[in-house]
Order: C-alpha cells, then sequence, then structure tokens
C-alpha cells in the first residue's frame, strides 16, 4: 500500500495545527478521526501494509476503494505499517513525536500484545500526548474486552428482534 493524501484542504477550520494519529478502523473509530479532520486537524490514518479491510467493503466503489471507505476517511492522510514488526513501531514512533492525539479502536489489549500499551510504553515516551481509546464494553468488567460491533450491540439490547420482517428474515 502506498501512503496517499486525501486531505484537499490546508488545516482550515478551529483544530488547525492539531496533529492526529488515527490507529482506527471499520466504523466508529474512523467517524470520530473523520470529525477531527473535518474541522482542520492533521489526521494520520496508520493501515496495515495491505490497507484497511473497509476499502474492499463495496459497492459502490469509487476506483479501488469502497465509497464506504471514501466517506469515513476523507481529509486524512494514510500510511501503511505492520505495528507487529520493529520498523513500524519505529515508524510511528516518530509520527507521535509530533502528534498531540492517539486515536485507536482496536479491541482492549492489543497495543498491550504489540508491546505499545500507553501506560508501559506510550505514556512515559510521549507525555504529552492525549490517548483516546474507543469501545464497545471498556476494557474492564463483566463485558470488558468483548467488540462492539453494530450485529453484537443489536443483539445485545434486544433489537434483533424488531429488526427486519419474518417473511423475508
Amino acid at each position: 500500500m502506498q501512503a496517499e493524501n486525501t486531505n484537499t484542504s490546508p488545516g482550515f477550520g478551529a483544530l488547525q495545527g492539531v496533529k492526529i494519529v488515527d490507529l482506527t478502523r471499520v466504523l466508529g473509530g474512523p467517524y470520530c478521526t473523520q470529525i477531527f479532520a473535518d474541522h482542520g486537524a492533521d489526521v494520520i490514518k496508520v493501515e496495515p501494509p495491505q490497507g484497511d479491510e473497509v476499502r474492499d467493503w463495496g459497492p459502490p466503489f469509487h476506483g479501488t476503494d469502497a465509497s464506504y471507505f471514501i466517506g469515513l476517511n476523507r481529509n486524512k492522510r494514510s500510511i501503511g505499517l505492520d505495528l507487529t514488526q520493529a520498523g513500524g513501531v519505529e515508524v510511528l514512533f516518530r509520527l507521535l513525536e509530533e502528534a498531540d492525539v492517539l486515536i485507536e479502536n482496536l479491541k482492549p489489549g492489543t497495543l498491550e500484545r504489540w508491546g505499545l500499551g500507553y501506560q508501559e510504553v506510550l505514556q512515559p515516551r510521549f507525555p504529552r500526548l492525549i490517548h483516546c481509546r474507543i469501545s464497545g464494553y471498556g476494557s474492564t468488567g463483566p463485558l470488558g474486552g468483548f467488540p462492539g460491533y453494530d450485529a453484537i450491540i443489536q443483539a445485545m439490547a434486544g433489537w434483533f428482534s424488531v429488526n427486519g420482517d419474518p417473511a423475508a428474515g
């Protein structure tokens, strides 16, 4: 995957000058960082080397990327990094040196498993960095660590019983 720039504005807006490193995927996290980018923040989306899986969630497509992906990642810059490898972590650290905020919605424990836990590694190394973790159920408690996808939330809330119709499913 090549780095790309979908940021069409030169940092115009209330958040001009704020730099955000975006380790989000699917819907909730990319939507959050899209709002920051729309308000002028410099958002750098970090994707795996093969690209965010949402790039393939179509049709419809615009070129080779799903419209869903484009809609959630407008006004961001993008780079592909393998954060399980030392070289990828080194590039991430260079990005974080100048960042104000790190936003991620990885399953709780993923950064820690990669040796990138906030308390152990990121906070001591980047003391001014704000870390925002988005998760469906948090990291503690009886549901801590569960993924927060739409279908899971609907099932937990009982919404499947009112979704759809009996004939079609």
